[in-house]
């Protein structure tokens, strides 16, 4: 049988029965005899089968042959004497192989044209030097050669070609360009690599050199993908597995601790959260039900940035105090039109709006009991009286004033309200740790690598 006969397209016919005339199979030998042209013993299978053009029987042709070098398979071919529709197609006779394989063969000549290809229905073809590819399970399976393949390439894109010209006819000169470049490589205008890649590991590009090796084909056997997998039918669409941190950002975890106000029972809400533009943070929250006392505070859930950061915002419109902001407890805060400084750990690590930090610096100034009662000095009584009104018209929007973060281990965060473009309003620094903010965040004698061979004398 030759090559040319397996690039006609379509399904075979539909096998009702075994005709009459029908040969069997050899009594004696192999059931799969090697493919060959000079066996006269190997003898197709004829079966009575309906075809799926004209709906009259036709025949159907069996032949269970062996490629040489590679395995069993299955040729089957439908012809019908009555509209003359024909079809040939391949199956392998074996199992899924373990592996993948893809075959990568540099077409030089002739001799590489008439190379015996097997190609499955999960086979991929790709020729890249046109950027061609034919999809999986978009053709069934052939027995043909290189130039076979090529061949029913260009027949299908042929096929609808007519039709094209009448209502697409840009689209149709392209592709008339593109199969004249098809059929330059049909006649060897200029090397090319064809590369044909099944994962069920089933399809074959012949060796003539065999059992020597072949310098212009290159075999490559991989694992396949749970995707390929899946499209083979060997397993089951399994769920998305979801990760345990994208679990962590979806939930709210929980866990008991006592109030630090009554020491009752109460629970602690915890929390990972990405900002936008910067990181991911733990808010972690505690509500005692018994007294009502309620506590907030941000971790950030990175590690110490190789440089610090400065953020100054100048605060020019009351749309300004609506910026999130993160603070984390080596922060520090300042306010130069109001002569005020917020040092590191006051206040904790917050997660909260501009607005929102402005007011809780009134309230831990005002509010401070060594500045308050009959004890308290009238001038200083007066200057926090004149802290909290200016205070108040910056929040209000009514004055304009410079708000300045400090955070050393550069995990604070004010919001960018035109990122990603920068904001003209705010200004992000980054600088070098001296040695004294090393040595106030630990990290002058944390040692993280190479740290076990000074472990190792002491063990």
């Amino acid at each position: 049988m030759s090559a040319s006969g397996a690039v006609q397209p379509g399904p075979p016919g539909a096998a009702v029965g075994p005709s009459s005339s029908a040969a069997g199979l050899p009594a004696t030998g192999p059931l799969f005899r090697p493919l060959s042209a000079e066996d006269e013993e190997q003898q197709p299978t004829e079966i009575e089968s309906l075809c799926m053009n004209c709906y009259r029987n036709g025949t159907t042709r069996l032949l269970l042959t062996k490629i040489p070098f590679f395995r069993e398979i299955i040729v089957s071919s439908f012809s019908c004497e009555h509209c003359g529709w024909s079809n040939t197609e391949i199956q392998s006779a074996g199992r899924i192989q373990d592996q993948g394989v893809r075959y990568t063969l540099t077409v030089r000549g002739q001799e590489d044209m008439n190379r015996e290809v097997v190609k499955t229905d999960s086979a991929t073809t790709r020729i890249p030097e046109l950027d061609f590819e034919i999809p999986a399970f978009s053709q069934k399976g052939a027995l043909t050669t290189v130039e076979g393949l090529i061949s029913r390439a260009i027949s299908g894109l042929e096929q609808d070609q007519p039709t094209r010209r009448a209502t697409e006819h840009a689209i149709a000169e392209r592709i008339d360009e593109f199969i004249g470049k098809l059929k330059d490589l049909k006649r060897m205008a200029s090397p090319f690599t064809l590369v044909i890649d099944d994962p069920s590991g089933n399809s074959f590009v012949e060796n003539p050199h065999a059992p020597q090796k072949d310098d212009a084909l290159v075999i490559t056997h991989y694992n396949r993908t749970p995707q390929q997998a899946e499209m083979l039918g060997l397993q089951a669409e399994a769920p998305e597995e979801k990760s345990e941190e994208e679990d962590l950002r979806n939930e709210v975890l929980q866990f008991n601790t006592n109030c630090p106000e009554c020491n009752a029972p109460a629970q602690t809400n915890m929390k990972l959260v990405q900002i936008p533009h910067f990181k991911e943070v733990i808010i972690m929250a505690t509500n005692c039900e018994n007294c009502g006392h309620r506590t907030n505070e941000v971790k950030s859930g990175g590690a110490v940035e190789p440089l610090g950061t400065k953020i100054t915002l100048h605060i020019t419109d009351p749309s300004d105090m609506t910026r999130d902001l993160l603070k984390s407890e080596t922060c520090s805060v300042e306010i130069p039109e109001l002569e005020f400084e917020l040092g590191m750990a006051v206040l904790g690590g917050k997660f909260t709006t501009l607005e929102g930090l402005l007011k809780d610096i009134r309230e831990l100034v005002t509010k401070n009991p060594f500045t308050l009662g009959d004890s308290s000095n009238p001038d200083q009584s007066e200057k926090l009286q004149e802290f909290s009104q200016k205070l108040d018209q910056i929040i209000e929007g009514k004055m304009k004033a410079h708000f300045t973060m400090d955070d050393p281990a550069g995990n604070s965060y004010l919001q960018n309200v035109y990122a990603p473009e920068d904001d003209p309003e705010m200004k992000v620094e980054r600088y070098q740790r001296t040695f004294d903010q090393n040595e106030e965040l630990g990290l002058n004698d944390m040692k993280t690598e190479g740290y076990e061979a000074g472990l190792a004398p002491q063990r």
